[in-house]
């Protein structure tokens, strides 16, 4: 795969500087590995460090625009008249006439005041631009090679089973191993990743000339997930016992498709508690909220305050918000066993 513009840029700048460090990052190399991204290490570790650079950047010039005196964004705010010095304002010059100046600000209103920009937000906007944005930004660009390599082995593992069961069919019907990779490899549309390791093997066969019990053990180190590892190696002690790959893939096919039954029996135990509080909490609670806040509403006294914008948030708002909650936290749960 070819580096993108930005990532030669990045390479350019900083990669001769990382590579030692870099490449001595055997945690970052091996997620790079797993998850299947093509670069060298100090090529992803100078993409983070200069894009994080960026980022900061960006984040301390937006930080800046509301901080730069007299035209920045507080001081255009601060700058403004309060609604109610308007008014006293508009008051004071009618009757007192005569102590108008023009050249002053507002006249020479005594009642004269400015929005005041809250110290709090302030700190807020330092806090969050100037510290937090900066450094959430170099994790997560940092932590990308590992959220891809977890995100190959999940893919891994859900798909796997199918493709142990394929193997077995194919292992019956006499095809040597290296046929079988092949035909896992030509069908990642059905398989997914598995096809990809797959592929690395039928290609270090065929183009790289290794032999198969040496490019399975190289596959091994590849391996994102344990399924696929522990598949790996039972196919090299196989062959290296002169066992049965149709006996040995029959057994890993069983085992998997056991493994999968479980783990989606536990998803279905999850959704059936999510719809369990979903009828207490979205259902039956909203009921006995509204009576009570009209209750409360139409009583309301000294002890008990409901006013009437309260009211229509807490309907309007937050009682929808609990439907669209449960409604995202289903789908993300369901996408997970997408296939």
């Amino acid at each position: 795969m070819d580096l993108t513009a930005w990532q030669r840029i990045c390479n350019r700048i900083l990669g001769g500087v990382l590579k030692g460090r870099a490449r001595g990052d055997k945690e970052l190399s091996d997620n790079l590995v797993k998850g299947s991204m093509p670069m060298m290490p100090e090529v992803y570790l100078a993409t983070v460090i200069v894009t994080s650079i960026a980022i900061t950047l960006m984040s301390w010039g937006f930080v800046a625009i509301f901080f730069v005196p007299e035209i920045g964004i507080i001081a255009f705010y601060e700058g403004i008249q309060t609604t109610a010095s308007v008014d006293l304002c508009f008051e004071w010059e009618y009757w007192n006439p005569t102590m108008v100046n023009p050249n002053v600000v507002a006249n020479g209103c005594e009642y004269y005041d400015t929005q005041v920009f809250s110290p709090a937000l302030k700190v807020l906007l330092v806090v969050m631009g100037g510290f937090l944005i900066p450094y959430g930004a170099f994790k997560y660009n940092k932590g990308g090679a590992a959220r891809e390599a977890k995100r190959r082995g999940d893919m891994i593992e859900k798909y796997l089973p199918y493709a142990a069961s394929y193997t077995a069919a194919m292992a019956a019907a006499n095809a040597t191993p290296s046929k079988i990779f092949r035909s896992l490899a030509m069908n990642k549309d059905i398989y997914g990743d598995v096809s990809d390791d797959a592929a690395m093997v039928y290609r270090d066969v065929t183009l790289l000339g290794y032999d198969l019990i040496t490019a399975i053990k190289m596959s091994v180190d590849r391996a994102a997930s344990v399924w696929l590892t522990e598949f790996f190696q039972g196919m090299v002690g196989t062959l290296t016992a002169g066992g049965q790959l149709k006996l040995f893939f029959l057994n890993r096919a069983e085992h998997y498709m056991r493994e999968n039954r479980t783990r989606l029996q536990m998803f279905l135990e999850s959704i059936a508690l999510l719809a369990e509080s979903y009828i207490v909490v979205a259902v039956a609670m909203p009921l006995f909220l509204i009576v009570m806040l009209v209750i409360m509403f139409w009583v309301s006294g000294s002890g008990a305050q409901m006013s009437e914008g309260m009211l229509y948030g807490i309907v309007l708002g937050f009682i929808p918000m609990i439907h669209v909650a449960y409604a995202i936290l289903v789908y993300t749960s369901s996408k997970e066993q997408d296939m």
